[in-house]
């Protein structure tokens, strides 16, 4: 298995992509500023990874069409390929995911599944908040999941700020 790497900048900070083998594997949260950025990218893939997460920022993409593969439990599969289907612009509570899956009684874990994806942006788990409408767990942090959501407003519907 060979893994290669990549730093990007972002309006929410430092992106690390991580290609494994022929298909990105994680796209992370760097919160070391003294990262250094990548001039160059290693394959066509991490620099298409780059390309379509540029294009997501400045607003002219909001579908992720590169190869991209994440190791879990088949449960988190499930949660990971649910999460790809909330519409862009849009949310859903941790509930309203449970109840998707099958099984309103599986909230914890599909709250854990959900914190557990590595591919950031790409497979919107920021897009799950609370059932009160509250924005809850976020592993880079309330801040960043606010303004993807409120960028992603933006986009789909003209929205200045959700909250």
């Amino acid at each position: 298995m060979t893994e290669t790497t990549a730093f990007i900048d972002s309006p929410v900070g430092i992106l690390k992509l991580v290609q494994t083998d022929n298909a990105i594997s994680a796209i992370l949260f760097i919160n070391d500023k003294n990262v250094e950025l990548s001039q160059t990218f290693s394959s066509d893939l991490l620099k298409d990874c780059a390309s379509q997460l540029a294009g997501y920022f400045e607003f002219s993409q909001n579908i992720f069409s590169f190869a991209m593969v994440q190791k879990g439990t088949a449960f988190e599969k499930k949660v990971w390929e649910q999460l790809q289907t909330i519409a862009f612009g849009k949310t859903i509570s941790y509930n309203q995911l449970a109840i998707k899956l099958g099984d309103a009684k599986c909230i914890r874990a599909a709250g854990t599944a959900n914190g557990r994806n590595s591919l950031s942006i790409v497979v919107p788990c920021h897009r799950v908040i609370g059932s009160d409408g509250s924005l809850t767990g976020y592993a880079g942090g309330l801040w960043r999941k606010q303004w993807l959501l409120e960028h992603e407003a933006k986009l789909a519907h003209g929205v200045q700020t959700l909250f």
